[in-house]
């Protein structure tokens, strides 16, 4: 069975969104705030991060398709199985988001779609130009070894690509409450490009917000708190390659100058931010950081 290519077919319509955001924010209409350099920046991030895919798609498809030899069931390409990988991708991508902001060798490769301190629909093109070589295609491979036809986990791989674009903007404010609750919004998502420490590490949702509400990582926007956008550490460049690097660097740097291995490891696998001596500014130490001078205020 022949499935389209949902990331092709919507490139047009990525175009004209981005077109009508801009318009808005020129003429004021919604608080869309747009950079030149910063755009140039994000969109040079999109096309290397098509580039960089193309040598692994044979790589990443081999391996699927070996897993595909040892499924666990014949899933063709009923009704019931559109509907069963619709849920179990989208699980599939909530761990995977999940554990990119939770350990440095992954987050080196996604952090470059953090990194802009602008929020709006070319910052969804933003992409990582090193995931592959990373692997975090490994936490896709359930999908294969359950029976999952390979065509159809790329289709919902894109489809859930397609709809993760439109969520990133200011200029949608909350929606109907039954939506907010059960899908990934654009209010949902800005918490997620967040550094407000009660914001930080939280809303990993691709389409369905309900993993993060079941899994307890799930934080709604507050209209009392804007959301301040970028990195904990804004690397204040738009030069591309360093944007796509610059963590990399960062993180090797920090393992090649520890005493032991055991340092180095938690340098390469622990969360963004950890020191071995415990004063590094992880999530959970900023969030915890942030608790205490709440309530050292309220005490005073």
């Amino acid at each position: 069975m022949n499935l389209p290519q949902p990331v092709q077919l919507a490139i047009p319509a990525f175009i004209v969104l981005m077109i009508m955001e801009l318009a808005l924010g020129y003429f004021r209409v919604r608080a869309v705030r747009y950079e030149l350099k910063d755009t140039t920046a994000s969109l040079i991030m999109g096309v290397g991060n098509l580039a960089t895919g193309i040598p692994f798609v044979v790589v990443v498809y081999g391996l699927f398709a070996w897993i595909h030899q040892y499924r666990l069931f014949d899933i063709g390409f009923q009704w019931w199985a559109f509907v069963a990988i619709f849920f179990a991708q989208d699980l599939c991508y909530y761990w995977f988001h999940r554990l990119s902001h939770e350990h440095r060798f992954w987050w080196a490769s996604h952090i470059n779609h953090h990194s802009s301190q602008h929020y709006n629909l070319s910052t969804a093109l933003r992409q990582t130009w090193t995931g592959n070589v990373a692997g975090t295609f490994i936490v896709y491979t359930p999908l294969p070894l359950l029976g999952f036809p390979l065509k159809l986990v790329a289709f919902s791989m894109g489809i859930s690509l397609v709809y993760q674009f439109w969520i990133h903007t200011e200029a949608v404010g909350r929606l109907p409450r039954p939506i907010e609750w059960i899908f990934n919004t654009p209010s949902h998502h800005r918490v997620h490009h967040a550094t407000n420490p009660r914001y930080l590490d939280r809303n990993y949702a691709g389409i369905l917000i309900i993993w993060d509400r079941l899994f307890g990582t799930f934080v709604p926007e507050d209209p009392a708190e804007p959301c301040r956008y970028g990195i904990v550490r804004q690397i204040a460049t738009f030069n591309p390659i360093r944007i796509a690097f610059h963590e990399w660097v960062d993180m090797i740097r920090d393992a090649r100058q520890a005493p032991d291995l055991r340092t180095a490891a938690g340098y390469l696998f622990h969360a963004p931010g950890w020191r071995p001596d415990g004063t590094g500014r992880t999530s959970a130490a900023i969030r915890a950081e942030e608790r205490q001078q709440v309530a050292d205020h309220r005490k005073s």
